[in-house]
């Protein structure tokens, strides 16, 4: 899962994004509110961890303008500003959930659980599971019965992607954003890449899954008979 921090504190987004990493999610960082409403509209975050106080543009104009266009990414308010009226402010804006600062972790990783399960993005054993697959988020295990392999950051993104997404097409530019980002520099070799390290572990666990090649288009999950 993909998230994006939009935090002007350099440390402590740097500190968000490591906290997350931990947990197994993938995380991408701005430091003002134009660059993150920019990101945010892309529609490729799972959710969005919003500071109310930024440059440029401040969160709660972003978040109205992020609703407004008419996207529902759960959006996780973390900002300084505690008043009643400030919260109150972020919840009619459309935020999902508002967390003051200081915060202590536990409550929220909770939080971020808590949205991505209201999102339908997250399951309750934190495990992912397709034909005879499962995916464990904490972990980067792939189990197929009694056999299992640990996958790489990338190979687990682009493995979670393509199990939430079941016999459905993924593109290599769905691959491209939800894998590896915006800024990142790479090209569409990067996701056949990956494709192939993914094929030989499926292969190693005797999975009926397989991913299959929609030429020109991109790639999709589907059970052999």
């Amino acid at each position: 899962m993909r998230i994006l921090i939009v935090e002007d504190e350099v440390r402590l987004a740097a500190t968000l994004a490591e906290l997350l990493h931990r947990q197994g999610y993938t995380t991408d960082i701005c430091h003002d509110g134009l660059s993150g409403l920019d990101n945010a509209m892309g529609g490729i975050y799972d959710l969005i961890m919003l500071d109310g106080m930024l440059p440029k543009l401040d969160g709660f104009s972003l978040l109205r303008q992020l609703r407004g266009s008419g996207n529902t990414t759960p959006v996780l308010m973390l900002t300084a500003r505690s008043e009643v009226s400030d919260r109150v402010e972020g919840l009619d804006s459309g935020a999902d959930y508002y967390l003051t600062k200081p915060f202590e972790v536990p409550e929220l990783l909770a939080c971020v659980r808590l949205l991505l399960r209201r999102s339908g993005e997250a399951r309750n054993d934190d495990a992912i599971i397709c034909g005879d697959l499962r995916l464990e988020q904490g972990t980067f295990l792939l189990h197929c019965g009694d056999r299992s392999v640990r996958l790489s950051r990338r190979e687990y993104d682009l493995m979670e992607l393509l199990m939430r997404n079941y016999k459905l097409i993924v593109t290599k530019e769905q691959i491209l954003l939800k894998v590896w980002g915006y800024d990142a520099e790479v090209e569409d070799n990067n996701a056949e890449v990956y494709i192939s390290f993914l094929r030989r572990k499926l292969t190693h666990l005797h999975s009926t899954v397989k991913i299959r090649t929609i030429r020109m288009v991109g790639y999709c999950l589907e059970v052999a008979e």
